[in-house]
């Protein structure tokens, strides 16, 4: 009689139930809910302001504002890395106003959204690599056939994006590179494919070996396959592609520094500044965690909208006796503005990587205080 293989256990972050409601869920049941109402949002040619201060402010701007907890309000962090959290928007505030100044509004913007670009394919990725770390016994080519599938699950799309008429924009108009090459999307779609199919046969092998299936893993590749064919190519309308783009990608990152919050209390490593914060990463003091990020969101985009926009003024009725701000005063008023998530972009590029030793932040994560 061969012998039965040890059930391995699954790579959930906290439990079934949290990750399936709060990381994997977002991706498919906004996507779901958009293919659901589709009619209704071809009728929009605007974003109900409602429906806008929801998406943009309650989640898009509000993740950006959580990495404060990760970061800047962390006061062993800030110390163990006062370089990097002073550096990088020094550097990126005096990198904003050259591009402005160099190439005005639309070099600015373009540069912002390739930088958005590279920070939501990667989340996708370092969400990946979490779910796929009992998975390390894998061979090479293995491994490397994951990688390439949860990228070319958000890269195909773009390409198609840059290389076929779409109406949608990622901040601006035509903040994206239009490429004449239809072709290449065809191309890259067949690679897709074949990867896909190659993919697929290796986790029937590897079921048949082990008896086991990574069900987080699976679940977070399919989400990001659905959510950004739908987005991007399925629909070609910004309500469809803001919904979807903000929801499955700001939700899961809220509850990473939730869930990264919580086990800080559990383990004892109340490091904020206040000691009372750890409070906010419990279920009772949730709506305190999501205030206050939901109040420098507000406080971000009323400024925008007095200084710059002037779009929402039955929204944001405080800021608009703030005047308009001149030409010359946008070279720095604009990149400062935009501060926030350019330097989110970049620090979350240092502070969830997996083998960097100056931090405990992966057996912070990891901790589970129930099993403890």
């Amino acid at each position: 009689m061969p012998p039965v293989a040890t059930p391995r256990p699954q790579a959930w972050l906290v439990s079934a139930r949290f990750d399936s409601l709060w990381i994997l869920g977002p991706a498919f049941w906004i996507t779901a809910l958009v293919l659901l109402f589709a009619g209704e949002i071809h009728d929009f040619d605007e974003t109900p302001l409602w429906l806008w201060a929801v998406l943009v402010m309650g989640v898009d701007v509000s993740h950006v504002y959580s990495t404060l907890y990760r970061t800047y309000f962390d006061e062993a962090e800030f110390k163990a890395r006062r370089w990097l959290y002073l550096g990088v928007p020094t550097l990126l505030f005096g990198l904003g106003c050259f591009l402005y100044w160099l190439g005005g509004p639309s070099l600015f913007w373009r540069v912002l959204a390739y930088s958005a670009v590279f920070h939501f394919v990667r989340q996708q990725y370092g969400f990946f690599m979490l779910y796929n770390r009992h998975e390390r016994d894998q061979p090479r080519w293995m491994k490397n056939l994951d990688i390439t599938l949860i990228y070319l699950a958000t890269l195909y799309p773009l390409i198609y994006w840059h290389t076929q008429a779409r109406q949608i924009t990622w901040f601006t108009e035509n903040d994206f590179i239009k490429l004449p090459l239809p072709a290449l999307a065809t191309v890259a779609g067949v690679i897709y494919a074949l990867v896909a199919m190659l993919y697929v046969a290796k986790e029937l092998f590897r079921w048949q070996q082990s008896r086991h299936i990574n069900l987080p893993k699976q679940g977070l590749l399919a989400g990001t396959a659905l959510s950004w064919w739908v987005g991007i190519i399925t629909f070609d309308h910004d309500l469809a592609f803001t919904a979807i783009n903000t929801i499955a990608h700001g939700i899961p990152y809220l509850a990473l520094i939730w869930i990264y919050g919580r086990n800080q209390q559990a383990l004892g490593m109340n490091t904020w500044h206040w000691a009372g914060m750890g409070k906010l990463f419990s279920a009772r003091w949730l709506p305190a965690f999501f205030g206050l990020l939901l109040l420098l969101a507000y406080f971000e985009e009323g400024l925008w909208d007095s200084w710059v926009w002037r779009e929402r003024a039955s929204l944001f009725e405080p800021f608009q006796n703030i005047p308009v701000a001149s030409e010359a005063a946008l070279i720095w008023l604009v990149p400062l503005l935009t501060l926030p998530q350019a330097t989110h972009y970049v620090l979350d590029a240092f502070i969830w990587r997996m083998k960097t030793a100056d931090t405990p932040w992966a057996k912070i994560l990891l901790h589970r205080p129930e099993a403890a």
